[in-house]
């Protein structure tokens, strides 16, 4: 299966440093470059995105950024063909009320909704939503708003009890096409329980291929076991330059930029979360400045200040080609990629290494995601 390539869009905002609106120092606390999510800078970067060729854009979800529904739906009509990859929590919303917001998407976009299901793993954030469950309980509620998406989308009135939901006769009126690819992510046992059992792709966050490959052969074989098949995919920021040595200088720029006391004030509040992912990120980095090369061309500097992907693949157009083929290798199909500052990154990469995978025939230049597992 060829690589498919996705962007991202800033709903907390970006500039010319590494910042961090969630967990760690917020942008605005940076001197000079930051950029507020408004919605004309988002339809630029949108319009570089869908200009690129990228098929399409990763949208957070939480409280420190924008709403991913209602952004990406004002986009629509600045785009042509670029896909949203709308991220949202299943604990905040009611299934059928999602089964059926997903549905009149499809409509009004013409078929351009993926949807990413983001479980959360901090419980002082849930709790701002009024959600109370403990870790464990999330995703056993994720599994079963899974099931009740699923059966309202099936075209035939659906009745669930369990735990969590009670639904009768869920379903959405003129049904929905296509069906939306569910991304999913989370690396505990509950997490990937959840992937192998209702996701199409498992999406995990930038690690050394080698801790990668052990998670994605879990989660198949875990998907296996049930008679089902996933697409796997990684996020990663990208420093991708003419040459090596500029990327790096690149990487050193926004090391020297960040305050010794935001990195220990980031780290502090990291280490706080429930997430099994966001504490393997953790590990990477360590909380120095020092090594943070931890495999060749992958970079941990963005997760010393940064919650949620914490790497960047950096170095010249060739060598970030060179890692993505070697991901996939491994079973990476899809690629989600952001950078500082996101409009200028999506140009160093759209121009500079999506043409070499290209040339190497690795590309999906359909500009669609795969559809089927």
């Amino acid at each position: 299966m060829p690589v498919t390539l996705h962007w991202f869009l800033t709903t907390a905002g970006d500039g010319r440093h590494v910042v961090g609106g969630f967990h760690g120092a917020s942008g605005r606390a940076v001197s000079g470059g930051f950029r507020e999510p408004d919605i004309d800078y988002l339809a630029q970067v949108a319009r570089a995105a869908d200009h690129l060729g990228f098929t399409g854009a990763l949208t957070p979800t939480g409280t420190w950024c924008e709403d991913a529904w209602l952004t990406t739906a004002a986009l629509i009509r600045d785009t042509r063909r670029l896909k949203f990859l709308v991220a949202f929590r299943p604990g905040v919303i009611s299934p059928t009320l999602a089964a059926q917001m997903a549905a009149t998407y499809q409509r009004i976009s013409r078929g351009r909704l993926l949807l990413n299901v983001v479980t959360g793993g901090d419980s002082l954030e849930m709790q701002r939503f009024g959600d109370w469950l403990d870790h464990d309980q999330r995703y056993s509620r994720t599994a079963e708003f899974l099931q009740v998406v699923r059966g309202a989308w099936s075209g035939t009135p659906f009745d669930f009890t369990g735990e969590h939901y009670r639904v009768a006769g869920a379903t959405v009126a003129g049904g929905i096409d296509p069906v939306p690819d569910i991304y999913f992510g989370g690396s505990s046992d509950p997490a990937l329980d959840v992937a192998a059992r209702h996701a199409d792709v498992y999406l995990t966050w930038g690690e050394t291929p080698q801790q990668v490959k052990e998670k994605i052969d879990e989660v198949a074989q875990r998907a296996a076991a049930v008679g089902r098949t996933l697409r796997f995919g990684i996020r990663l920021h990208s420093i991708s330059r003419d040459t090596s040595a500029e990327a790096w200088a690149e990487a050193q720029r926004f090391l020297d930029a960040v305050d010794p006391a935001a990195v220990a004030k980031a780290q502090e509040q990291l280490r706080a979360s429930q997430s099994v992912g966001q504490q393997r990120m953790l590990a990477l980095n360590g909380g120095s400045r020092d090594d943070l090369e931890i495999y060749p061309n992958l970079w941990a500097g963005v997760g010393l200040v940064r919650g949620g992907a914490g790497t960047a693949l950096v170095g010249s157009h060739e060598e970030v080609a060179d890692r993505i083929e070697e991901y996939h290798a491994l079973g990476i199909d899809e690629f989600i990629f952001s950078g500082y500052p996101n409009l200028e990154e999506a140009y160093w990469f759209g121009e500079g290494v999506r043409p070499i995978l290209a040339k190497r025939g690795v590309l999906n230049e359909s500009g669609s995601v795969p559809s089927g597992p």
